[in-house]
């Protein structure tokens, strides 16, 4: 076989495999999961995500996606009987990541949080495992085949966990109903020119003594009432303008979203009901927003 061969069969085996174990995990969902998630929603705590080896690296990520979608969580090492144990609060919640869910840092410190009472969700692919059995939640990330030739390391494995914590992440986003806004608070970064702190950033100025927010009219308005009625005689400008105009402190995203909502290209930008601007959509495409 020649060495490109070889080197896209591999490729090829290891993504195939990697699909098939991300795939199955639809399957495994249980009710044992949402009660993981019902328990996490209703903390008053923490979230602390803990495992051991590469686990702990899933963990990192786990806990910065938790982060960014507004659930408060930090990483924490299974070594933590080191000097650690004192960020696990009272109320917290606690998930361990183990494949085998029988590593020794596991069994050390698994008693140690039972004993502070926490409830501790175990995210393993062995339900009979140590962690399996003594998780108050399991969450099965069993993976039939990893992609090392030696199975002494499973690369499968940690995209399996991986992904499971997406679901949990996505599931409390849901539940907290969080919005494009609130991510523009906790992840700002993420969007670059989408999350403008401030319409005022990107309007078009017209001059002042031609626009009076109270009664303004987008072609949008027009549009919409010529597809009503044929009549105007008696329609004032007030009976088709769309909604309120957008304040100057909110985010540009949420312009976006009030353009997108009233079907219009084009909102008058205030502050403390005073005209200040115009917000149209070019104005967002120019800068990258839209």
């Amino acid at each position: 076989m020649k060495l490109q061969e070889k080197i896209l069969r591999a490729a090829k085996e290891t993504i195939s495999t990697e699909a098939k174990a991300i795939a199955n995990l639809e399957h495994l969902l249980d009710n044992e999961f949402v009660l993981a998630t019902e328990k996490i929603y209703n903390s008053r705590g923490k979230l602390v995500v803990t495992g051991i080896g590469k686990s702990a690296i899933v963990a990192n990520k786990i806990v910065a996606t938790l982060n960014s979608t507004g659930t408060s969580a930090i990483s924490m090492h299974a070594n933590a009987i080191n000097g650690n144990l004192g960020n696990i609060k009272k109320e917290d919640v606690v998930i361990c990541i183990s494949k085998s869910g029988n590593s020794p840092e596991i069994k050390v410190l698994v008693p140690y949080i039972k004993s502070f009472q926490n409830s501790i969700i175990g995210i393993t692919s062995d339900k009979a495992s140590f962690l399996g059995r003594n998780a108050d939640f399991m969450i099965n990330t069993f993976v039939e085949e990893g992609t090392c030739p030696n199975t002494l390391v499973s690369a499968t494995s940690t995209h399996v966990q991986m992904v499971m914590g997406n679901a949990l992440a996505m599931c409390l986003l849901k539940l907290k109903e969080f919005s494009c806004l609130d991510v523009a608070k906790y992840h700002p970064g993420s969007l670059k020119k989408r999350l403008y702190p401030r319409p005022d950033d990107i309007t078009t100025q017209y001059r002042e003594s031609a626009v009076n927010p109270e009664t303004s009219v987008t072609d949008g308005d027009i549009r919409r009432i010529l597809k009503k009625t044929s009549n105007f005689s008696n329609i004032t400008a007030r009976d088709i303008m769309g909604e309120n105009p957008i304040e100057q402190d909110a985010l540009a995203v949420g312009t976006l979203e009030l353009l997108e909502k009233n079907k219009t290209s084009q909102l008058l930008a205030i502050e403390n009901n005073k005209y200040i601007g115009v917000v149209h959509i070019h104005n967002l495409i120019s800068e990258g927003i839209l």
